[in-house]
């Protein structure tokens, strides 16, 4: 089921950080995928929105494959296929 327009909205909000580099990316993703997220994407997207700004620059540019308060869910597909989607350039 794919993402409602609340919950995307909600998303994007919340995608607007206080890192230029990080709302950069984070645009670039839902210009992208918007349309094709599912419920559960958006649950771990908020995740990683939940970051501090450094922690998900480390992690959007690949500085890092794992923070601390993600430790255990990074090991997840769900979470790794948007971390993947996340990076692309």
């Amino acid at each position: 089921m794919t993402i409602g327009n609340a919950e995307l909205y909600r998303l994007k909000s919340d995608a607007r950080r206080g890192l230029l580099e990080n709302d950069l990316i984070l645009q670039r993703f839902f210009e992208r995928f918007e349309r094709q997220l599912s419920s559960e994407d958006g649950v771990v997207l908020s995740h990683f929105l939940a970051l501090d700004d450094n922690d998900l620059m480390d992690l959007l540019i690949g500085r890092k494959d794992s923070v601390a308060t993600l430790e255990k869910e990074l090991q997840s597909e769900p979470f790794k296929k948007i971390l993947i989607m996340l990076r692309q350039k």
